[in-house]
């Protein structure tokens, strides 16, 4: 292994024993570039393109109490180009995280705590917080693009260098929420955000040139928190989710989850570059969703997966303290049930029809992106530990004849996300591989893995050992090495 360039960065963390700050979430504060790393299998040739991994890395000690989703945006890359891999990572230059780095402190409490124990005015939808941006990443225009869950501002990277190129300039007052989508026949990115005022969500439309070009509000009734978005060929999918904060509370100062059962999920069917008044509104069974998968336009029906939870509002995790352990219920997959979901919408009568694709836990999916919009075969959803937010293994489902595969990731080894990668000239929609960071506690370690889709029980094809040990996270992407040096010209 060949370490290329190292930096260490400034931290004040004391050891604790908190579960998201230690195992798999311990963070790491190198930033390293490193090739010629030891391979166990042989990387494939046919591949080229970058694996763009967000995580959330704290680096200060924290004010109050500690969620996950509060820690800083650390990015990390494996490119692949003629069966080589280079891999690098970066902290993300927030401006928040260049504020604590000056100070050498936190200056900012982060969700669950009181509003008032920031040391600073905030960002998103809450107003207090730090815009870590480190929950999503996305590949748009020949630049990474990372995202903050409670929207905020984004901020955008070289995939191949992590070059820093700051804050997204078209970036609206609201700022941008995770989960921005990307249609890659057209390289547009459609995006959406929500704030406390109304009309409280707005979408947008960024050109493959990363040119703001449509802009218009979503309103809702009142403050919500979604979190993802879907399109199909000609619409854009917004929602409004009957868990929201306690009305009540929020007189008081506090933000407090709630769901409201009566109320139904509402969906926002909106043409791409669509006004407010051309919004097809639908109901559907009360829920919360993280996760979108694909949409698709069939006949009369606008057809769109997702992750259904059986119980958005779960009782704490048992064993620990009250407050903590409904924070972590919420993170905890076995906690709020959720399960791959299918929805049809007819445009043309207003009728909704929806039901269970799958009865498992599953979340965190993906698919070919080649066929995002379109309809498509094949969904790779991920399981979790019990009680954790831990990826355990991978779920191929074929949503044509209802099969489905399996892939544990091994004892104590942990996973992400795993992005679909295709095959160059690939032939059909599963002519490709999944990629994944896996972080190994037993072998104390972390490790790149490619899988080849259409065989996922097989396992990995090979093992790309990093130099260090990384921290957990949520989202991840790939991006297309022609598709990015043809826009980095």
């Amino acid at each position: 292994m060949s370490v290329t360039w190292k930096n260490t960065v400034k931290h004040t963390l004391k050891p604790n024993h908190h579960p998201y700050l230690n195992g798999a979430w311990r963070p790491n504060y190198d930033e390293l570039n490193a090739e010629d790393m030891e391979v166990i299998g042989t990387i494939p040739d046919d591949i080229d393109g970058v694996y763009v991994r967000n995580t959330e890395n704290q680096v200060n000690e924290p004010i109050g109490n500690y969620h996950p989703f509060d820690g800083d945006s650390m990015i990390h890359i494996m490119s692949f180009r003629d069966g080589k891999a280079s891999y690098r990572n970066r902290f993300v230059r927030t401006k928040g995280f260049m504020a604590e780095q000056e100070a050498g402190e936190s200056l900012w409490a982060g969700v669950g705590n009181s509003p008032e124990r920031s040391k600073r005015p905030g960002w998103g939808v809450q107003e207090y917080m730090k815009d870590a941006s480190s929950t999503d990443v996305v590949v748009h225009a020949g630049k990474i693009l990372s995202t903050f869950w409670q929207c905020g501002d984004g901020y955008r990277l070289d995939p191949y260098t992590l070059e820093q190129h700051g804050t997204e300039s078209w970036t609206p007052v609201d700022g941008i929420s995770a989960h921005p989508k990307v249609d890659e026949r057209s390289g547009e990115l459609l995006f959406f955000n929500y704030s406390m005022h109304p009309p409280y969500q707005h979408y947008g439309v960024v050109d493959k040139d990363n040119n703001l070009v449509h802009y218009t509000p979503v309103p809702l009734p009142g403050p919500r928190m979604p979190h993802d978005m879907a399109f199909s060929e000609n619409y854009s999918i917004l929602v409004d989710l009957p868990y929201f904060f306690d009305q009540e509370l929020m007189k008081e100062g506090k933000f407090r989850m709630k769901f409201h059962e009566e109320l139904p999920t509402r969906f926002a069917i909106i043409p791409r570059y669509g006004n407010e008044d051309e919004i097809m509104w639908f109901e559907a069974e009360p829920t919360y969703v993280l996760h979108w998968m694909n949409a698709y336009e069939e006949g009369d029906e606008l057809i769109l997966d997702g992750y259904f939870q059986e119980a958005p509002d779960p009782e704490p995790i048992a064993g620990l303290p009250e407050k903590v352990g409904k924070a972590l219920a919420g993170i905890d997959e076995k906690s709020f049930k959720p399960k791959l979901h299918r929805w049809h919408f007819n445009l043309k009568t207003g009728e909704v029809r929806e039901y269970h694709l799958d009865e498992r836990l599953l979340e965190f999916g993906t698919f070919n992106q080649q066929y995002a919009g379109r309809k498509s075969r094949y969904a790779y959803s991920t399981w979790t530990e019990p009680g954790w937010f831990l990826f355990s293994g991978l779920v191929k489902h074929d949503l044509e004849t209802g099969e489905s595969w399996s892939l544990p990731f091994g004892e104590q080894r942990f996973g992400s996300e795993a992005p679909f990668v295709p095959r160059i000239n690939a032939k059909d929609e599963d002519d490709g591989y999944l990629v994944s960071f896996i972080t190994d506690l037993k072998e104390d370690r972390s490790e790149c893995i490619l899988v080849d889709a259409k065989d996922i029980e097989a396992g990995p094809v090979c093992r790309i050992i990093l130099p260090h040990r990384i921290c957990s996270g949520t989202h991840a992407a790939w991006g297309d090495g022609p598709t990015i040096r043809e826009a980095q010209k």
